[in-house]
């Protein structure tokens, strides 16, 4: 299984992050789970990147040249591909991706995972999406999605497929027996 892992090229305010993600790299190496991540080398995609290859997993980064020099590209990971743009990488990520998690990060993370489960509820893919909720980071976030089902701007099957979850264990069996929902359309 190859994951496509969204967070932050920062790692924000608490040590919690870090080794959250620490721990999350090791026990997906430890399973036998690649990622394919943005392919920078510093904050949470870093530290992703680095435990899962010091674990002995495999770590895809794709990046564009744009952001080649200024996220500081991860040019020691199993494999780094520059690409020309933002869509690219996009499109390519979820090309190699089995499922999408979400660990703490800022707009980026939110717009890469919201599109990948956008895509789900139109049925472009029947990949699971997840947040990893370190710290309770996305509960917010949380309650806004189920007001906008209270409000019946979205459907309340898409809010209780996305994974949510805090334990590594949870999120691991989450994607392995997901059940994707039926298409916004059908």
């Amino acid at each position: 299984m190859t994951v496509a892992v969204f967070c932050g090229s920062s790692s924000g305010n608490s040590v919690d992050f870090v080794n959250a993600t620490k721990e999350l790299g090791k026990y997906f190496a430890q399973n036998g789970i690649d990622i394919v991540y943005g392919g920078g080398k510093v904050g949470l995609m870093g530290t992703i990147a680095d435990s899962i290859m010091q674990n002995g997993g495999k770590v895809y980064g794709v990046i564009p040249e744009y952001l080649k020099d200024k996220e500081l590209a991860h040019e020691t990971v199993t494999k780094l591909e520059v690409v020309p743009g933002m869509h690219e990488r996009k499109a390519l990520m979820a090309e190699k991706a089995d499922a999408f998690v979400a660990l703490p990060g800022g707009a980026g993370t939110l717009e890469e995972i919201f599109e990948v489960w956008t895509w789900a509820q139109l049925g472009f893919h029947t990949k699971p999406c997840a947040f990893f909720n370190i710290n309770g980071f996305y509960d917010k976030l949380f309650e806004m999605l189920e007001n906008m089902c209270e409000k019946e701007f979205m459907k309340e099957e898409y809010f209780k497929k996305l994974i949510k979850t805090d334990n590594k264990e949870e999120l691991l069996k989450a994607m392995q027996n997901y059940i994707p929902p039926k298409k916004k359309w059908d």
